[in-house]
């Protein structure tokens, strides 16, 4: 079997650097492959190889040969966006190669970093080279690798755009990477805005138009904040099912205009929709409360629940059930989510709504105690309900949350085993497993814990940031340091009563049955990307 194809799958890593202004597009690093390399010597490529047997994924796959070929790490270079996988043949090397595509930014010196000067090539490239986007073509005149360009594309999408719908994607992307105040529900809207965006920046209403809008969809997914990306996912999906006849099912005589504008006017009904879902989702935790707690004690002068982090969801629903209840007092305690003290910014936001709007109320008392994260279990005795919220439900891993959920929940079964844990959520939360939303760790910049650590002038802070920043060199000891700054947990199913939802209370079969069809969905509009 001499003629059959060898099948590689291999990673591909485009290192972007980025000017400090707006006044000129990024660049991307090309290497000169020597000629010690089997494939393609002396050609223009990104920093590329096979996935081994042993990398735990593409992506430990794209960080070891970065390493291994220009020295660098994630103390010079953060991840920026992660392409969409494609396959293709080469009849020359008899070879078929999948393509995982990365893009990375270097650091410069103002965020930490070294700039270009941290990279050291190997014997596997002759040289480096900076190269305006725009200029990579596939061709011989150019001398890339085989499907550069595609490669380029499948992370830098928005040169292949109308260049304002370009630009109005690129701008969403970073603004969904840098927000990490926002909860999944708030990040939707946003997410969906920019979709707005892009789509009214095309010019012609065409496949090409279809391609556009799938693949914006599919970034504002996996390159906003993916481990927040379920209500992203299922918003934007129910958006391209009804794209899809507008486009490819149109009303006789429908001109680009009238295309146009019921895109738009689609958009614009899925975005106002999405309060009427909060309003349902409040009436149904008002509806489980009177169902779970007063139908048995209906004069009841207090109910007690333990919440954390920031969620949008979490804080409206509070307030606007307690409002509704025949329940005098509302003793709310609420873990302060280091290392961004999201907790904190929750009590604030839902004392100042109390003050405002309960103040003809002098039925209504609300009595919130803050608690470090280290006290969870104190912060669970004798509470009724634990409310988590939820930036994804998955039926065969349970439900994803900001870290310090498995504790508290796991806190509150110990000491107070009659407490309810209760997850209130959005339906459009629930994901399965549809090969875009990755169950990675989201491991955040320990910057943010080191200015917490540095506010309160902890001692010894000084030697664990001068040993992260220093660079290693081949004599440095063993001895490592890291910091881990991870965001989300998985809360298994069975450790949780009750779901409730815009829908209603949730079961396993309801969670199943909707990742299946957000799985078809997903197969359909982004397999052929």
């Amino acid at each position: 079997m001499t003629d059959q194809k060898q099948k590689r799958n291999v990673v591909s890593s485009l290192i972007f650097t980025f000017p400090d202004d707006d006044s000129s597009k990024p660049k991307v690093a090309l290497f000169r492959r020597s000629d010690k390399v089997r494939t393609y010597p002396h050609h223009l490529a990104p920093i590329s190889g096979n996935i081994d047997p042993t990398d735990k994924d593409p992506l430990t796959a794209a960080w070891r040969e970065l390493h291994e070929e220009t020295t660098l790490t994630p103390a010079n270079l953060t991840l920026w966006r992660i392409g969409k996988p494609f396959t293709f043949s080469d009849p020359a090397l008899n070879r078929e190669w999948t393509v995982h595509p990365f893009a990375f930014k270097l650091k410069p010196a103002s965020q930490g970093g070294q700039g270009e000067a941290a990279i050291r090539t190997d014997w596997e490239h002759e040289r480096w080279e900076w190269h305006d986007p725009a200029s990579i073509v596939d061709d011989e005149a150019f001398g890339g690798v085989p499907r550069l360009h595609e490669t380029l594309r499948r992370v830098f999408p928005d040169c292949e755009m109308d260049e304002r719908a370009g630009e109005a994607l690129a701008r969403g992307l970073e603004r969904l990477q840098q927000d990490h105040k926002s909860g999944a529900h708030e990040l939707t809207g946003i997410a969906l805005a920019i979709f707005r965006e892009v789509i009214s920046q095309t010019h012609e209403i065409d496949e090409a138009f279809w391609r556009t809008a799938r693949m914006a969809a599919w970034h504002l997914i996996k390159n906003g904040r993916e481990s927040m990306g379920a209500a992203t996912l299922n918003a934007l999906l129910s958006i391209l099912v009804e794209l899809d006849e507008i486009l490819h099912q149109p009303a006789p005589g429908t001109g680009q205009e009238e295309k146009r504008d019921r895109i738009l006017s689609t958009i614009d009904s899925h975005i106002a929709n999405r309060k009427a879902n909060t309003a349902r989702l409040k009436d149904a935790f008002i509806s489980y409360i009177q169902s779970t707690f007063l139908a048995t004690q209906p004069k009841r002068d207090r109910i007690t629940m333990l919440t954390l982090s920031a969620s949008s969801t979490t804080r409206n629903s509070i307030l606007d059930a307690f409002a509704a209840l025949d329940i005098p007092t509302l003793e709310l305690r609420i873990l302060e989510s280091r290392p961004l003290f999201e907790g904190a910014t929750l009590a604030s936001s839902i004392y100042s709504r109390f003050e405002s709007e309960f103040r003809s109320r002098p039925d209504k008392k609300l009595d919130i105690k803050i608690y470090t994260d280290a006290a969870a279990a104190l912060a669970a005795q004798n509470i009724e309900i634990v409310l988590l919220g939820a930036d994804r439900i998955c039926s065969s891993k349970g439900v994803s949350n900001k870290t310090g959920s498995l504790p508290v929940v796991l806190s509150a079964r110990h000491v107070t085993p009659s407490a309810k844990i209760l997850v209130l959520s959005q339906l459009e939360k629930v994901v399965g497993d549809d090969g875009i939303l990755e169950d990675k760790v989201e491991d955040n910049d320990p910057e943010e814990v080191f200015s917490a650590w540095r506010n309160e002038r902890v001692e010894g802070r000084q030697v664990l940031e001068d040993t992260l920043t220093s660079p290693k060199t081949e004599t440095d000891n063993s001895a490592t340091i890291q910091v881990k700054n991870i965001y989300f947990e998985w809360v298994p199913l069975t450790l949780v009563d009750a779901f409730v939802s815009d829908e209603g209370l949730l079961d396993e079969t309801t969670i199943k049955n909707k990742s299946q069809q957000l799985g078809k969905l997903a197969s359909k509009y982004f397999d052929d990307l």
